[in-house]
């Protein structure tokens, strides 16, 4: 392949990862499959060497249909969308693990219906993007088998606290210009629950030439057994969208009961009128929070799933 000859060096993009081979997708275009070596260097200390979004410098140790190389050198990451850190065994630092490098937003996916829309998943999603500072938009998939209006009405929450919501149909093509609108010249991750489409709407909004390299990737990697974290995709336009295995990748272990009422924006300025500085919202008198809740001015929905997500957190640690 042309400009992929041996001994070449070029600046790329990683594309997928999945068990020590990496698919590197080179500036302007073609796929060069990688792996590390003792040599490589980072930028990012105490993470992952390499993720998903990464820009990096490789060089080509075989020419091919598709060529293969050595990363030498990962550039520092703009962004990273992290896993739950964990403790290595024998070791006494933390290593954080990288679902996603250098992204811009995320989009969760939920469905109208089939299965039906799941409010409390989409919170759980908006706690987690909070968290980490991450813009978001709401993808609402399956719009045809919906009433629009009652869709529209059930995600009036989210557009009052000032989140994009888009109304798609995968099959039919309603709404991908405007979701395209959206996407355009960034890198989102797409993240959502099994059954809402989230492969559907990525295969619409990337198109046939673009799933090529998906396709190339599961052949030039196989026979490597481990799961791929993520896959990176580009839009015809520009931009990308990487595709995630779903919520489990999205821990909530860096929250805990006492952070997490910070993270539902709605509650920032009724909390001002809770009796208590050490409110948590849930059961104490004088709740500026469950006031509001009770005079409307704050969703019930959203105040459930608050709920909900509280009880499922670990007691915070007593020092």
């Amino acid at each position: 392949m042309r400009g992929f000859e041996v001994g070449h060096t070029f600046e790329g993009v990683v594309a997928e990862c999945r068990g020590g081979m990496y698919l590197v997708e080179a500036s302007p275009g073609g796929l060069c499959l990688c792996t590390t070596y003792r040599g490589t260097k980072t930028d990012n200390v105490g993470t992952t060497l390499v993720a998903v979004g990464d820009r990096v410098s490789v060089t080509v140790t075989a020419e091919g249909d598709i060529p293969e190389g050595v990363i030498a050198h990962v550039r520092l990451r703009r962004t990273a969308l992290m896993r739950k850190r964990e403790v290595r065994r024998n070791r006494s630092k933390e290593k954080i693990q990288i679902i996603a490098a250098n992204i811009d937003q995320l989009a969760i996916v939920g469905s109208a219906e089939q299965p039906p829309l799941n409010r409390r998943l989409i919170d759980r999603y908006l706690v987690f993007a909070e968290s980490e500072k991450i813009p978001v938009i709401i993808i609402v998939n399956k719009m045809d088998l919906a009433e629009p209006d009652s869709v529209s009405e059930c995600m009036r929450p989210y557009d009052r606290l000032g989140y994009t919501v888009c109304y798609v149909s995968a099959e039919n093509g309603n709404g991908l210009a405007g979701l395209r609108d959206e996407l355009d010249g960034k890198v989102t991750v797409l993240s959502g629950h099994s059954g809402v489409g989230k492969s559907t709407v990525i295969n619409r909004l990337v198109g046939e030439e673009k799933l090529k390299t998906a396709e190339i990737s599961a052949w030039s990697l196989k026979g490597v057994h481990t799961t791929t974290n993520a896959i990176m995709l580009g839009l015809p336009c520009s931009g990308y969208v990487i595709d995630t295995p779903g919520l489990r990748e999205f821990s909530l272990s860096d929250i805990t009961k006492d952070n997490l009422r910070f993270y539902f924006p709605e509650f920032l300025v009724h909390m001002q009128s809770c009796a208590f500085s050490s409110c948590t919202h849930t059961v104490e008198p004088g709740c500026g929070v469950a006031c509001a809740v009770d005079t409307g001015a704050i969703d019930r929905i959203r105040y459930e799933s608050y709920l909900a997500i509280f009880d499922s957190l670990p007691e915070s640690e007593q020092f």
